[in-house]
């Protein structure tokens, strides 16, 4: 019954706020989207600054909102200046962590190897990855986007278990796309989800690759939402920029 399957995946609606907003705007931004991104049938995830965890935190009681971080650190604690660890943001109540993003991986020499220690990690403190994988343009050029991918997917998953695996979620984002304004064609996208899931299937078997969720990224907005999450191994997005207005409620209601 592959069609009852999918039905049980729940989408997800993911914002990456990145590098913006104080603690006092987070929790007007919070209460300005509460009511727009009301849905009982999307997991609704803020990803934001360390800093804005708690305000953000205390915005979004009673709402549909959780509140997830943008990177963790994989060591428990200790002399690691600058870093968070994952019993902090458990203890604030974090469920989600975004891991591996293409401007981690770029600007902060983050790798396919320290993402896995995280990957591992995270799910020593029941903390749900969100993890990053994408391709550069020249990559897409060259014709390797799916070698570069399975190679990112694999090194970032080595040693979880299938229920692990499950748990997970696997945020596609082609680089050339991210805040580019340029966003992959929804057969692009569901080309590259699709691989990913055929990738755990090889993997893990059917059952983790029917169950675990794969989001697409990149210049996902209000007018673009509903054709990428139709497709059948998309199941939502990690979206940047939009994640900032009140067109947010537009990606979140995608099906309304």
């Amino acid at each position: 019954m592959k069609g009852g399957r999918e039905m049980a995946r729940r989408k997800i609606a993911a914002g990456n706020w990145k590098m913006n907003k104080t603690p006092t705007e987070a929790t007007a931004l919070v209460n300005q989207l509460k009511p727009l991104v009301a849905n009982d049938d999307v997991d609704v995830i803020f990803c934001v600054p360390a800093i804005d965890i708690p305000a953000a935190m205390e915005a979004a009681k009673g709402s549909n909102i959780n509140i997830g971080a943008e990177n963790m650190y994989f060591e428990e604690k200790g002399a690691y200046t600058g870093e968070i660890a994952p019993a902090m943001l458990v203890d604030a109540g974090v469920k989600y962590v975004v891991l591996g993003h293409s401007e981690r991986r770029q600007y902060f020499a983050e790798t396919s190897e320290t993402v896995n220690k995280k990957m591992l990690k995270c799910f020593e403190h029941g903390l749900v990855p969100i993890m990053c994988c994408g391709e550069t343009l020249e990559q897409r050029e060259q014709g390797i986007t799916m070698d570069w991918i399975r190679q990112q997917v694999k090194v970032g998953f080595l040693g979880l278990t299938a229920d692990q695996a499950a748990e997970a979620v696997i945020a596609y984002e082609p680089i050339w796309a991210i805040g580019t304004g340029k966003t992959a064609t929804s057969d692009q996208a569901e080309e590259i989800c699709k691989g990913i899931r055929d990738l755990m299937r090889e993997l893990y078997g059917d059952d983790t690759a029917d169950k675990i969720r794969i989001l697409y990224g990149g210049s996902v907005n209000g007018g673009n939402a509903a054709e990428l999450f139709a497709k059948e191994d998309i199941d939502g997005g990690l979206v940047g920029g939009a994640s900032l207005k009140e067109e947010f409620g537009k990606i979140v209601n995608y099906n309304k």
